[in-house]
């Protein structure tokens, strides 16, 4: 049976456009340009390499091979600075803006920051993008901006109090781009993204996210700590259907899609006590021998929510979202590429 996405990538195929991936360098920057060179796309990208990484660009560039290569050029830039802002988005039809600073943690401990990056940042890419007449502005929202709202599953129009710097900066692009909308008729969508993960996603650093931070340790033979009880929950997506979203919402024809915000998960609920026991028996089936031990608990975090999923009736009915991969899949996926990872960096026996 052939899918809105389907269509969606046979049409970009057929006729290719021009695309600005901010943040490009980072872990669902790199996803995206390796699928907009893969069907054939041009692509400009633009990174400070604050947090995204050389080595996910060689990994695109190795994986679709020289000629896709040859369609991407990449601006050393920060969405800080006006003029870096306004070069990349010179010429291109369609943003996809991934650049920020994520972490809840950092931005507690430094708000100024995370309001340069995640606001001004914001605000210049927005400006920029009206300015060079950009078709479509699809930007990386969060459900963090859901805030102390107790309701689950977490519909787009309840939203609560932030508890986080992090969480006011990503509303407030919400806000501005509906600003944009109303006032220049940049038609814009966020995509409220609810714990993506995937292959490339960086597992050092103060403000690594739980599964490579978690793969990591548990390859290494290093304690796994949680968090609090370790039933907190959370609604884990795989990064394909991040991808996928950001490619419907970029070229939708539904004029009821846009200028919306639109929760990017799958509708499910796993624990941390869950997702330790999962992750670990993905990673022993590809490494034979790997003990896995319990974790180790620790207090609850600051700023953190309780319970998180999402409906994703809306971006169902009007983005035709059907995501493809749910926890299982995507761990397995995941699970494989940390052993790669581990296995290629191990000196040779």
């Amino acid at each position: 049976m052939t899918t809105a996405y389907d269509q969606t990538l046979q049409s970009l195929r057929d006729a290719p456009r021009s695309w600005l991936v901010t943040g490009v360098a980072g872990f669902i920057g790199s996803h995206l340009l390796e699928t907009l060179l893969g069907l054939g796309q041009r692509v400009v990208g633009l990174d400070n390499f604050a947090t995204g990484h050389r080595h996910n660009l060689e990994d695109v560039r190795a994986t679709v091979g020289a000629a896709a290569w040859s369609r991407f050029s990449l601006i050393e830039g920060d969405i800080r600075r006006p003029a870096d802002c306004q070069a990349a988005c010179r010429g291109v039809d369609l943003v996809l803006h991934q650049a920020a600073l994520g972490s809840v943690p950092r931005s507690l401990a430094d708000p100024v920051t995370t309001n340069e990056v995640n606001i001004g940042g914001f605000l210049n890419v927005l400006v920029a993008a009206r300015d060079a007449g950009a078709q479509r502005f699809v930007y990386a929202a969060s459900s963090s901006t859901y805030g102390d709202h107790p309701g689950l599953p977490k519909v787009e129009h309840a939203i609560g109090q932030p508890l986080s710097p992090y969480a006011v900066t990503k509303y407030v692009n919400e806000l501005y781009a509906s600003v944009f909308a109303r006032s220049y008729g940049l038609a814009s969508v966020g995509l409220r993204y609810f714990n993506v993960f995937g292959p490339r996603q960086d597992p050092d650093g103060a403000y690594a996210a739980v599964v490579p931070r978690w793969a990591s340790s548990m390859l290494r033979q290093e304690p796994v700590f949680i968090n609090g009880d370790g039933q907190t929950s959370r609604d884990f997506c795989f990064v394909a259907n991040a991808v996928q979203a950001n490619l419907l919402a970029a070229t939708t024809a539904n004029v009821q899609a846009l200028n919306e915000v639109y929760n990017v998960a799958v509708g499910d609920q796993t624990t941390l006590n869950e997702l330790h026991a999962m992750l670990g028996a993905q990673l022993a089936a590809h490494q034979p021998g790997l003990v896995i031990n319990a974790p180790q608990y620790r207090d609850f975090r600051a700023g953190d929510v309780r319970h998180s999923r999402a409906d994703i009736g809306k971006a169902r009915e009007r983005l035709a979202y059907a995501p493809t991969h749910d926890i299982r899949a995507g761990m397995a996926l995941v699970a494989a590429w940390y052993a790669a990872q581990q296995a290629a960096a191990s000196p040779a026996a």
